[in-house]
């Protein structure tokens, strides 16, 4: 902390001046990759999962209703995120990170929240559950080979999969409103835990060889 003092006493710097900004923010400055559009609709989209949670469990059709709005452009934001970074040739290492952890914090907090107000039935539980045990054991996958310096890098059947998940969540909300979907919501959801599931079984099998590697040694400082 900034002092000074002041007939003979040493006085905090804010105490001096109130209007003047803590020493600590002043240093802290927001990364360009966060400023970046793309990354911002990214942070949008996470900011919204709680807001989207919270409207489902009150239970009202007309919060249903707007959970429905917000979920729907949460989830546009999916691929208008990385629409503009490749438009405006701002794709950068944080985004291809926050991305994909976005979209499964949205996926996977909206699988707990209609697991807990009953909109799965015993069966739909099959596929959230496997659905939420894929995705844990990929991030951990990917964090355990790269210390190997081991990339996974997503596929094509893996996107799609992400699509499946967001619109078979969409129609599970619509079904608590109009009832005569779902059918629909139920055959979208064990799509998208089949997909989960074999894209799983993929990037297992792709690495498989690479288990017994020895991790990569830490560079050498310069």
């Amino acid at each position: 902390m900034f002092q000074r003092k002041v007939a003979g006493h040493t006085w905090p710097w804010s105490a001096l001046d109130p209007t003047a900004p803590s020493p600590m923010f002043s240093r802290m400055q927001i990364p360009a990759s966060l400023r970046s559009l793309p990354n911002q609709l990214t942070l949008a989209r996470i900011a919204a999962i709680p807001v989207i949670c919270l409207l489902l469990v009150m239970g009202w059709d007309w919060l249903r209703w707007i959970a429905l709005v917000i979920y729907a452009l949460a989830a546009i934001t999916d691929w208008f995120d990385g629409f503009l970074a490749r438009t405006m040739n701002q794709q950068s290492d944080l985004g291809k990170m926050l991305d994909p952890i976005a979209d499964k914090l949205l996926v996977g907090a909206l699988l707990v929240t209609f697991a807990w107000t009953r909109d799965f039935s015993g069966w739909e539980l099959i596929p959230a559950i496997a659905i939420l045990m894929r995705e844990i054991f990929v991030a951990g996958l990917r964090e355990y080979l790269g210390n190997k310096a081991v990339s996974v890098p997503v596929t094509f059947l893996a996107k799609w999969k992400t699509t499946v998940q967001l619109v078979a969540l969409f129609f599970v909300i619509v079904d608590g409103l109009l009832p005569s979907f779902t059918l629909i919501s139920a055959g979208l959801l064990w799509l998208a835990g089949l997909l989960t599931v074999w894209t799983g079984w993929q990037y297992l099998m792709s690495t498989w060889a690479h288990f017994d590697s020895p991790p990569t040694p830490p560079a050498d400082p310069q």
